[in-house]
């Protein structure tokens, strides 16, 4: 879900664990950035349970990815991918924390 503008778009996600950051653009064979997530901005990655995303497309595939400045709201196309991409994201910002220690 968009930041500013609430609605939905598709975004290509790359994670990046020698960066520590995982980025995303308007699609696979776009170029410029779209936005930037760094592993030591991530607070907290969870299930929506709350049904808080606005009008989630599919809320039983919604997941968020809460940061210092922003809470991200994305959708994966199926239980696995969900999952996996929690299970990425969490192990990448929790690798970030072994790292600076």
């Amino acid at each position: 879900m968009g930041g500013k503008i609430k609605s939905w778009k598709k975004r290509w996600f790359v994670f990046d664990r020698i960066k520590r950051n995982f980025c995303y653009y308007a699609d696979k064979h776009e170029t410029k950035l779209k936005g930037l997530i760094y592993f030591q901005a991530i607070e907290e990655v969870y299930y929506d349970h709350l049904r808080s995303a606005y009008k989630s497309p599919n809320p039983c595939l919604t997941f968020c990815v809460k940061t210092h400045d922003r809470l991200y709201f994305m959708v994966a196309p199926s239980p696995e991918a969900m999952r996996i991409w929690m299970d990425v994201i969490v192990t990448g910002a929790e690798g970030y924390t072994q790292f600076m220690s």
